[in-house]
């Protein structure tokens, strides 16, 4: 059934740029009133100004900063119906050469972050008999090399998702996961600029696992699942088949496959990330080397934006 977005509350983590900036444009478009957090706050005050939202400059990682945003966002609006758990980023380079800092915050961002955002999130998603959607991807359900903290992250989000699902229904809440391939944000462009070993994979891989999906297309379906409060998102579409051929796509005779053309594809990303000299793209919001101090008394109703 669906729910028009008019008058409801919708939280996007991830919101400065990419998936997370699209979905809650035409989740305003729609007559979503929106609250948007991350990493950039210039960004986030220029499309909060456009929006008409309030936005609080957060880490999903941090308990005390994303409690703070959804204190600041029941204070502006009262309630809270829909959060898209977005925020991600996609390390470079291998286990036995990369940045393992980098590597560690991957899973830190895209797997503990949701965990951080839903626990904060949850009791006013309860409250209001709401819709959790999570960004997991097709990397969910098929690895790559050179994408290990990436994959396992994501594998790691499509099961919460699915075990939290259960244990929030009885509260009428509903979560979803969405599984997009490639998009054409900046995390994406950054990539392909970075380690053209990794350009040439994508271009050899078949589609779905190889194409490149527009944005606007992807948070058209990310709005369509907050209206219908869908439980599997695929973006394109055609990822569903890589759903349900998981299990051939991890088996011995596909990781033969993928082994025979990482003998050249891995020493060859190895070395231009070696090159590059950073861990992740350089678009990629990071926070702060000090972490914020827990929040005083009275920060919560001074610190929402509009």
């Amino acid at each position: 059934m669906k729910r028009a977005l008019t008058g409801q509350v919708v939280l996007v983590t991830g919101a400065a740029r990419g998936i997370g900036e699209h979905t809650a444009r035409l989740a305003a478009a729609r007559g979503a009133r929106l609250a948007l957090v991350g990493l950039e706050p210039d960004r986030l005050e220029r499309l909060a100004g456009e929006l008409d939202a309030v936005w609080f400059a957060a880490d999903v990682t941090d308990q005390a900063s994303m409690a703070a945003a959804v204190e600041g966002a029941l204070a502006a609006y009262g309630r809270i119906d829909a959060v898209v758990a977005n925020a991600g980023v996609a390390s470079r380079g291998t286990m036995a050469t990369g940045d393992v800092e980098a590597l560690v915050r991957t899973v830190e961002v895209n797997l503990v972050g949701v965990m951080r955002t839903a626990a904060a999130c949850l009791p006013a998603l309860i409250a209001s008999h709401g819709y959790l959607l999570i960004v997991a991807s097709a990397a969910s359900f098929a690895a790559l090399p050179g994408m290990a903290p990436y994959c396992a992250s994501k594998a790691g989000v499509e099961h919460f998702g699915n075990a939290v699902r259960l244990e929030v229904a009885h509260h009428g809440v509903a979560v979803g996961t969405a599984h997009p391939s490639w998009i054409d944000t900046d995390l994406v462009r950054d990539a392909k600029d970075d380690l053209p070993a990794f350009r040439e994979t994508l271009r050899r891989l078949p589609p779905p696992l190889g194409s490149t999906t527009s944005v606007e297309r992807c948070a058209t379906a990310f709005v369509d699942a907050l209206e219908r409060r869908r439980r599997k998102v695929f973006v394109p579409r055609s990822v569903v088949l890589v759903y349900w051929l998981r299990t051939f796509l991890n088996s011995r005779l596909a990781e033969k496959v993928v082994e025979f053309q990482a003998r050249r594809s891995v020493p060859l990303m190895e070395e231009q990330v070696r090159t590059l000299g950073r861990g992740f793209g350089a678009n990629t919001a990071l926070p702060r080397a000090r972490r914020p101090e827990p929040p005083e008394p009275g920060f919560i109703a001074d610190r929402y934006h509009r």
